[in-house]
């Protein structure tokens, strides 16, 4: 449980940053997020799934 804490916390942090230090890229960012088909969207999620998924066996990895 202590993990995800962690790990949702980190989430948090990320996400908070990009919203207080770039607000005006956001904005670039989600027009351009918006002109890509759902295919291109799904595909990027999966990707980002995926690298996540490694990290967090690389990280587990390191740790143990």
């Amino acid at each position: 449980m202590a993990w995800l804490l962690l790990g949702l916390g980190l989430v948090l942090v990320i996400e908070g940053l990009v919203f207080a230090l770039a607000p005006s890229r956001l904005d670039d960012l989600v027009e351009a997020m918006a002109r890509l088909t759902r295919e291109q969207r799904r595909a990027i999620g999966l990707a980002a799934v995926a690298l996540g998924v490694v990290l967090v066996w690389f990280a587990r990895t390191l740790g143990a």
